[in-house]
């Protein structure tokens, strides 16, 4: 490129560099990967083949599966790999093809459970109108935009990263290739760059955030009017959701809304919404859910 990028692969420093503590995340997250595997394949098998697929919160949830599905997949095959290595590299373009689809799903997994969160609200607070006002071409319209809105947000953040000139360090303090290591890296002021990245991905995430606080409040204040067994429902299916959201929304605040810097932390909370949160999904929207368990007991 014409920017002096003379780096062609990245040092990926990696969670540890103790080698018993390795060989304890390599079961760890070996055993997580097969969990998010199975539980993501088995819900969007599950929904895909009975009649759940013709509801809302279903149709949403087969979609959230599958960016989990794609999500920890960007992730956790590196990530074993590496503690199993004793070079740990991503070449360069593997590195930005990282981050594409890093954020790419990320963004998507965002977008959807807003779009979950909008279904919860209406089913709750406008039963009469729910068929109505979430009819099938609406949620495939919310989904199509869900995707429009996570590759629009991926690809800023991409063009932002691929054009700064990477000369010389090369070492990534990360076990993955996220925006705020690699503008440590850059040989150019990122000021700029790192602010209109934090404008971005702190963008999403807050909003994403303030509404999904907003609906569940709304949602809560109005279950006062419902009957005791409605209370109950509706808070169970309230609860599943609000666990998700605080799982990946939390860490996802601490590492996104500040300024463009790393701290030693970040891998720590970066595991939680990277394999914890889609790990817990398929536990959350199947040991709570009587339809589930029914509908995957027929397929």
């Amino acid at each position: 490129m014409e920017n002096k990028n003379n780096v062609t692969e990245f040092v990926l420093l990696g969670l540890s560099s103790d080698i018993n503590l390795q060989m304890f995340f390599v079961g760890l997250f070996v055993s997580c990967y097969i969990a998010i595997l199975v539980g993501n394949l088995v819900i969007f098998i599950t929904v895909r083949g009975s009649s759940l697929i013709k509801q809302p919160m279903y149709f949403f949830l087969c979609h959230l599966s599958f960016a989990d599905l794609c999500y920890t997949s960007t992730v956790t095959p590196k990530l074993v790999r590496d503690l199993l290595s004793e070079k740990k590299t991503i070449p360069f373009d593997h590195c930005m093809m990282q981050l594409f689809t890093l954020h790419l799903f990320g963004g998507l997994e965002i977008f959807i459970l807003v779009g979950m969160a909008y279904d919860r609200y209406v089913a709750i607070c406008k039963p009469l109108h729910y068929m109505v006002i979430m009819n099938s071409q609406r949620c495939v319209t919310m989904v199509a935009v869900c995707w429009g809105g996570a590759f629009l947000h991926t690809s800023v953040q991409w063009l932002l990263i691929i054009l700064l000139p990477f000369c010389g360090p090369n070492k990534i303090d990360h076990y993955l290739c996220d925006v705020y290591p690699l503008l440590e890296l850059a040989c150019s002021d990122t000021y700029v760059t790192g602010f209109l990245v934090l404008a971005n991905t702190g963008t999403v995430v807050s909003v994403s955030f303030a509404i999904l606080v907003f609906s569940y409040v709304t949602i809560l204040v109005s279950l006062r009017t419902h009957s005791l067994e409605g209370r109950r429902k509706a808070l169970s299916t309230c609860a599943s959701h609000i666990t998700v959201v605080a799982l990946f929304f939390l860490p996802c605040n601490f590492i996104y809304l500040r300024p463009a810097q790393t701290f030693p932390e970040d891998k720590v909370f970066t595991l939680f919404y990277t394999i914890i949160a889609p790990m817990f999904n398929p536990l959350i929207y199947t040991l709570r859910n009587r339809e589930m368990k029914t509908a995957m007991k027929k397929v």
